[in-house]
């Protein structure tokens, strides 16, 4: 009988053994010692359960109960420590028990601090982690407050920058722009006009600015140039005052029309308002953002003449310029009443009627202007032409045939060349070429501008004026043309005669 509970006590303390291994060899992995527990402990419960159901061990514990009031049970060292009967008993009973606990195996007291340690390690592992977690999903957020708080921080930085290099006009356009303030123009008109013509970037900027200085609504009415790259204080101190242009002398100069540019740029320098040929290059340079500037050719054509490029945009007008004045500011005058004057909404789109784009119709005018004095002539001067231009099948084949295209050419175009060009200068003659030459030939008034866009109709393709009657005779054949023209030529023989004689009578009165 002390064998079997040898025997047991041995098996018991066998399996406390491999409990300990097991536990001490999975501490780090909690959810690997709880698999293997789990499997060790159903292992441990169906060995028990054979082992009662042996009859020979069931005869044995019954005997053990009877005759063995106190057995013994070794420790994990394997000293005898006895046991009560109580829990003897238990012992047999617990393995057939569906509880799990560590007296179920009677584990010695020796292994406690093992399982703690395993514990402990499991608890701050797990905490590790969810602390570790938590610290990662916040990572991002700073992250993103913090690019946010930089981005936000330059963006700030950069607007900053922009506005001071506004009111200070630093690294901006430093081309002088003229700008007409009208009457009883308040802040908000000035800087949104500022603003429209590219001179700030910033009305509400400027608005706050003038505000400041106390100069609102004292804005002078009329003619000003300012410059991109003038600061606030520069351009409100240009538009409130007049001083620059006080101490400079007036000068009044009318075009008339007809003129061509370079006889208007010898009236300029005449009078001392600037370099002819100062104004010649900065007239045909353009580019001052005029809305009209928007319709002329974008191409080059190579038999346009340079110099004559903006031929025909100088408006016939008086103008009140200063002495020394900058060509640049003398072009912009120019272009500003012609845009005012030609560049309305009827026009162009009666212009894009008739199919012909703004530099056709300044071409056109330009010749009307030359051929004829009167409003009157002018209309049908320009019926005349659109015959000749739209049906080519005519007479005239598509020839202009405009005597002032020929002068042009030859006394305008020719002598100012510095190397021939024969294909160019052939170009402006209307008895060489077909159609319209290349560019205007004069620069014409509203009369001979709306005359060609009336666009008369009319069944003549000749005309022939007698140059001192200033009367336009207009005909529809050759044969009519060529005995019209004879009437012309004697009225103006006998014209010319009688001055003639008028001439000797006053010479010989003199004489006497």
């Amino acid at each position: 009988m002390t064998d079997n509970n040898d025997m047991i006590n041995d098996i018991l303390n066998q399996l406390d053994k491999e409990k300990a291994e097991s536990d001490n060899n999975n501490a780090i992995s909690a959810a690997d010692t709880a698999v293997k527990t789990d499997e060790q402990l159903s292992d441990t419960k169906d060995f028990g359960r054979k082992f009662a159901d042996s009859p020979d061990m069931s005869a044995s514990a019954a005997e053990r109960r009877n005759e063995e009031p106190t057995p013994v049970r070794r420790n994990t060292n394997g000293s005898p420590r006895p046991v009560s009967r109580a829990a003897s008993e238990d012992a047999h009973e617990r393995p057939q028990a569906s509880s799990r606990t560590r007296s179920q195996y009677q584990i010695s007291d020796d292994d406690a601090p093992v399982r703690n340690m395993a514990a402990v390690k499991r608890n701050t592992a797990h905490h590790k982690k969810k602390k570790k977690k938590k610290n990662s999903n916040r990572l991002p957020g700073v992250l993103i407050l913090t690019v946010f708080i930089f981005g936000l921080s330059i963006c700030l930085s950069l607007v900053i920058i922009a506005f001071g290099k506004d009111v200070l006009g630093i690294g901006k356009d430093d081309s002088t722009k003229m700008i007409t303030i009208p009457e009883g123009a308040t802040s908000d008109d000035v800087s949104q006009l500022l603003y429209d013509e590219g001179i700030i970037n910033s009305p509400k900027c400027f608005r706050l600015f003038s505000k400041l200085r106390n100069d609102s609504d004292n804005y002078l009415a009329g003619e000003h140039f300012v410059s991109p790259n003038m600061a606030y204080e520069t351009i409100i101190k240009n538009l409130t005052t007049y001083e620059d242009e006080e101490q400079k002398d007036s000068v009044t100069i009318t075009f008339v029309e007809g003129i061509n540019i370079f006889e208007a740029a010898d009236q300029l320098q005449e009078q001392g308002v600037c370099n002819a040929a100062d104004f010649i290059y900065a007239f045909n340079a353009g580019s001052y953002g005029f809305d009209f500037e928007e319709e002329l050719p974008k191409e080059h054509n190579p038999l346009k003449f340079a110099d004559g490029r903006m031929e025909g945009y100088l408006f016939p007008d008086t103008y009140t310029f200063t002495v020394d004045m900058e060509p640049e500011q003398v072009c912009q005058k120019i272009y500003y009443n012609f845009n005012q004057k030609i560049y309305d909404n009827e026009r162009i789109k009666r212009m894009k009627e008739l199919g012909l784009s703004l530099d056709q119709l300044i071409t056109l005018a330009s010749i009307v202007q030359k051929e004829a004095p009167f409003r009157e002539d002018m209309n049908h001067v320009a019926g005349v032409f659109w015959n000749r231009l739209e049906k080519p099948e005519a007479e005239t084949a598509g020839f202009l045939q405009s005597d002032p295209t020929s002068n042009y050419s030859k006394y305008v175009i020719k002598t100012r060349l510095a190397v021939p060009n024969k294909e160019m200068i052939d170009a402006y003659d209307t008895y060489i070429s077909k159609g319209l030459p290349p560019g205007a030939i004069s620069n014409p008034g509203l009369d001979a501008i709306d005359a060609v866009l009336q666009k008369m109709q009319t069944d003549d393709f000749y005309f022939v004026a007698n140059i001192y009657t200033r009367e336009t005779f207009f005909t529809k054949t050759l044969d009519e043309h060529n005995a019209k023209e004879e009437e012309v030529k004697a009225a103006v023989a006998a014209y010319e005669a009688e001055q003639a004689i008028l001439k000797e009578q006053e010479e010989a009165n003199a004489a006497e």
